[in-house]
């Protein structure tokens, strides 16, 4: 079977936590490492080297420029502390453009305000890291649709708080099925609670 990709914009001052969970189990769905139906790749805004916030250096797959949402299953965009600037204006035009086309987006923490600043968060439910931050976005209107939630998924949408990369993981698989519904619930409940009980849920739902 052939791999689809889902491609990872980065950029410097990524927060390195945020993806983490998803990206990991995308690349290497089942819980002993195998390959999988989905491979990760990273899109800079150009080819050039970013520093993600905790130092590690990421050298992009591509630029922004060379992706087209057809090739792709889903672009996650992490926070970071550059998304009012050149580097968040061009990845929400990208996520505006992959939203029309069918193709999934998932936003957690900073880039929630890039495509508030791009008008995406308007007619969509949505969350953030709270209302007031969006607010602060010049072209946000969609706070009648804003859910106090740590993930919410509308549609081809996704969105996330800072605090919620565990539940912004849980949204991201369960759109792109990576996991059973079994697995997934077992997973989520692992790390979310740290019983290791659902180790063996885990396990069991994996051995089937």
């Amino acid at each position: 079977m052939e791999r689809q990709t889902v491609h990872l914009f980065v950029l410097d001052t990524l927060a390195d936590w945020e993806p983490a969970y998803a990206i990991s189990r995308i690349n290497s769905p089942a819980w002993h490492a195998r390959p999988g139906r989905f491979e990760v790749k990273t899109v800079g805004l150009s080819r050039e080297a970013v520093t993600t916030m905790g130092g590690v250096g990421i050298l992009p797959d591509m630029s922004l420029a060379e992706l087209e949402p057809a090739r792709s299953a889903m672009l996650i965009l992490p926070g970071a502390d550059l998304w009012d600037r050149t580097e968040g204006t061009e990845a929400a035009e990208k996520a505006k453009a992959f939203l029309a086309a069918g193709v999934p987006v998932a936003a957690i923490c900073g880039a929630t305000i890039g495509l508030a600043n791009a008008g995406l968060l308007n007619d969509l439910r949505h969350t953030s890291n709270a209302p007031e931050y969006l607010k602060t976005s010049p072209n946000y209107r969609g706070e009648a649709l804003y859910r106090r939630e740590p993930a919410v998924t509308d549609g081809n949408l996704i969105t996330a708080g800072a605090t919620a990369p565990i539940e912004f993981a849980y949204h991201i698989l369960k759109r792109l099925g990576v996991f059973s519904a079994e697995t997934l619930e077992a997973w989520y409940s692992l790390f979310k609670t740290g019983d290791p009980a659902h180790f063996n849920r885990l396990a069991a739902a994996h051995s089937r």
